[in-house]
């Protein structure tokens, strides 16, 4: 029996960004990837405020205000 694959974990938090949990790849508009193996996690900003985008460099902080919930939707 094949293992399975490993499940790519995305965490919203409130007032903050996302927390990623890979594997993943992000790839930025001229082509640039960054991998990111199996366990390891990353951050990305959602405030737009990040001098670091898409991570997020805390730059939050300093006022931004979201605490969005996932929506329950049927398949």
């Amino acid at each position: 029996m094949a293992d399975a694959p490993p499940i790519v974990e995305i965490k919203v938090r409130d007032n903050g960004p996302y927390k990623v949990t890979g594997p993943v790849r992000v790839i930025d508009p001229e082509g640039g990837v960054f991998e990111l193996p199996p366990g390891d996690a990353i951050v990305l900003c959602r405030c737009g405020q990040s001098q670091t985008k898409p991570f997020c460099d805390a730059s939050h902080k300093s006022g931004f205000e979201s605490c969005a919930r996932a929506a329950r939707t049927q398949h």
